[in-house]
C-alpha cells in the first residue's frame, strides 16, 4: 500500500529544482500543483523567489505547468499574471489532470516529473500515471478548510511511508 503514496524525491521547496537537476533526469516539463506548492494558498501573486525559479525555468526551456484540483477562475488567477498553463478540476487523485497536461505538452511520462505538498493527492496521482514525483513542504502552515481534511488522513499514511522508506529525507537537490 506504500508504494502508491510513495514520492520520487522530497525536496524542501520548489524552488529548490533546477535546470541542471531536471534535464539530468530527462525531465522536460514540470507539473506542479497550486496551493502550498507553487505560492502560499493565500498569497496569489507569489513571492519574488518564486518568480526568479519561473524566469530560470523559462531560459532552460522548461515548461512549468500548473495541475491544481482548484476551479479555473482560482488557478486563472494565478496562472495568467505568471503566464502559466494549466490545468483546473484535475480531480487529482485521479490521473485526469495528468494525462490532459501530458497530451497538452505532448511528452511522454518518464519527460514529466509532478511537484506537490500532498501524499493522497499530488503523489497518489503521479504513481497511478507512471509520472516521477516530488513530495515538498507545505510553503506555509495553514491550508484551506478542505486540504485540512487530507492533511489528517495523511499524517498515517506519511508515518508508514517514512517507516518503509528511511532513506527518504527532506533534501534540496534531486541529484
Amino acid at each position: 500500500m506504500t508504494e502508491s503514496f510513495t514520492p520520487t524525491w522530497m525536496l524542501d521547496a520548489i524552488y529548490h529544482l533546477t535546470p541542471e537537476q531536471l534535464n539530468a533526469q530527462g525531465i522536460k516539463a514540470v507539473l506542479t500543483d497550486l496551493d502550498n506548492t507553487l505560492i502560499a494558498w493565500n498569497n496569489p501573486d507569489g513571492t519574488p523567489e518564486l518568480h526568479d525559479w519561473l524566469d530560470e525555468m523559462r531560459a532552460a526551456g522548461i515548461t512549468v505547468m500548473i495541475v491544481s484540483n482548484n476551479s479555473a477562475d482560482r488557478v486563472e488567477r494565478v496562472a495568467k499574471p505568471l503566464d502559466l498553463p494549466f490545468v483546473s478540476r484535475a480531480l487529482k487523485p485521479n490521473t485526469k489532470g495528468l494525462k490532459e497536461a501530458q497530451h497538452a505538452l505532448d511528452l511522454e511520462p518518464n519527460e514529466l516529473v509532478m511537484v506537490g505538498d500532498q501524499l493522497l493527492t499530488d503523489v497518489w496521482a503521479s504513481n497511478r500515471a507512471g509520472i516521477r514525483s516530488i513530495l515538498v513542504k507545505p510553503l506555509i502552515e495553514t491550508d484551506q478548510w478542505n486540504t485540512k481534511i487530507n492533511r489528517f488522513f495523511e499524517k498515517g499514511v506519511k508515518k508508514r511511508v517514512m517507516k518503509k522508506h528511511p532513506d527518504m529525507t527532506w533534501r534540496t537537490s534531486i541529484d
